[in-house]
């Protein structure tokens, strides 16, 4: 990331020292802000001691750390797939038109008259369209 863009982020992503994930100003106002305030009114209502409005934020930060030092691993690790496996994963998810499979009976058909096996076989059977 150029040092221009970095001086512009939000400061809970700079002091995080965030390297892929990359909040902006709302989420990172959420991240702390959000929690801090989450924590006062879990105090209040007596359902935690005080500590947790210190707590509280400390763990979201460092869920956020941790989630970006994954998403490192992560890029870091497709970065080392080699070059014709990454060609062969983006050809087998480009998707193909013009290439489904015709079933036969089509769906909603009802077949009169089918052959049975081990029976001579007859005329073909005969299709009639169900509309029920």
């Amino acid at each position: 990331m150029p040092a221009d863009d970095r001086r512009y982020r939000p400061l809970y992503a700079r002091l995080l020292g965030l390297r892929i994930v990359n909040p902006g100003g709302v989420l990172c106002f959420l991240f702390f802000e959000g929690a801090v305030a989450f924590a006062v009114l879990l105090a209040l209502a007596e359902l935690v001691s005080w500590w947790a409005v210190a707590v509280l934020p400390l763990a979201v930060a460092v869920m956020v750390k941790l989630n970006d030092e994954v998403a490192g691993r992560v890029v870091h690790s497709a970065a080392l797939v080699p070059e014709q496996e990454r060609d062969r994963f983006r050809r087998e998810l480009e998707p193909v038109v013009g290439r489904a499979p015709v079933r036969y009976p089509l769906p909603g058909t009802v077949v009169t008259d089918a052959p049975v096996p081990g029976k001579p076989a007859g005329p073909p059977p005969r299709s009639r369209r169900y509309h029920g």
